[in-house]
């Protein structure tokens, strides 16, 4: 999984190091604003926009809706450095 890749929120980056956590644990605790309700990928509140980079589900794909170029940071790790964007 994932090691050291960072994760680039604006002019952000943030350095993703622990590849049992989820983006949204990663941007939590670099103090990044995601919003969220379940962390389970059900009700797709934290979704944001993946701009560049590639990034795994491991426990399976979300059951929220996932549109083109977007992620759901409560379930999701990254594989490789990624640029994201929140709304």
């Amino acid at each position: 999984m994932a090691n050291g890749v960072n994760i680039q929120v604006g002019d952000i980056t943030v350095t993703y190091l622990e590849s049992h956590q989820t983006i949204l644990n990663c941007l939590e605790a670099a103090n990044v604003e995601v919003h969220f309700h379940c962390r389970d990928g059900f009700c797709g509140a934290c979704r944001i926009t993946l701009e560049e980079g590639q990034v795994a589900y491991p426990h399976g794909e979300p059951l929220a809706f996932v549109g083109e170029g977007e992620i759901l940071a409560c379930c999701c790790q990254p594989v490789s450095d990624i640029r994201v964007s929140i709304d």
